[in-house]
């Protein structure tokens, strides 16, 4: 199935990527680990192209997790660098584009310099109204549980709320992403079939996509591929397929 050919209608709100196998791509090649996430900035650049092409509402891009921290120094001091620059010469396409970037995470580990230029780009983008830009960097969705559960016991104990006024809505609310649709669509490169700790909560009903292609390789086609398998699924929310079919048809 071709762009032109996916119904808007029918298009997954959110997706998000687990952006994997920089690495392994690399080795293959016989260079050295950094060689790969460099190279991986291009397929960044061509998931966000096309998917604002399509329609798409928001892309979340799992950057950096809160287990990375376990890496070689090295690797995680060059990550951190190529974050920097990745900020520095990139937001003022974006901006020109209307789209919105939002760094997502515990930012508070990085170094002074790193959350200046994040400050900066958030600021130089929140007005925009085109696609929000998620960059997940020191996220865990276990993180995210954890500081969504705290911003809300604090409300308890300082009387703002009671007890019995915690629902899945109001957890939902402090949740980071919270004014963004859950996500549809889950997209994880390099053929590991897990989702290592990615927005837990938000990815409940989502449809889980897992390709053998590298990062570094992934491409429009690639995209599109993956969204034309979501565009085919029958997505059931616990109902059975005639549930949904007769609900579809009374629409």
């Amino acid at each position: 199935m071709q762009n032109s050919q996916l119904s808007p209608d029918l298009l997954p709100k959110h997706i998000a990527i687990i952006m994997d196998g920089n690495g392994r791509w690399a080795k293959a090649q016989g260079k050295p680990r950094v060689f790969g996430h460099k190279n991986g900035v291009a397929a960044v650049r061509k998931t966000i192209s096309t998917s604002a092409k399509l329609g798409i509402k928001a892309v979340t891009l799992f950057a950096f997790s809160s287990e990375n921290w376990r890496r070689p120094e090295e690797e995680v001091g060059v990550l951190m660098e190529l974050f920097i620059t990745v900020l520095s010469t990139e937001v003022k396409k974006l901006h020109k584009n209307n789209l919105r970037l939002r760094i997502i995470g515990d930012t508070s580990r990085f170094n002074e310099r790193l959350q200046k230029k994040i400050t900066q780009a958030e600021a130089l983008t929140e007005g925009n109204t085109g696609m929000v830009i998620n960059i997940a960097a020191n996220y865990g969705g276990k993180w995210d549980i954890m500081q969504a559960t705290k911003a809300i016991s604090a409300k308890v104990a300082a009387g703002e709320l009671s007890q019995d006024d915690i629902s899945e809505a109001l957890i939902t609310e402090h949740l980071t992403m919270a004014d963004l649709p859950e996500v549809d669509l889950m997209i994880r490169t390099s053929g590991e079939c897990r989702i290592s700790n990615f927005m837990l909560w938000q990815m409940a009903y989502a449809e889980m996509y897992f390709t053998p292609i590298y990062w570094p390789e992934f491409d429009e086609n690639s995209l599109i591929e993956a969204v034309t398998w979501f565009v085919n699924r029958e997505r059931r929310f616990g109902c059975t397929g005639e549930q949904v079919k007769a609900l579809m048809e009374s629409e």
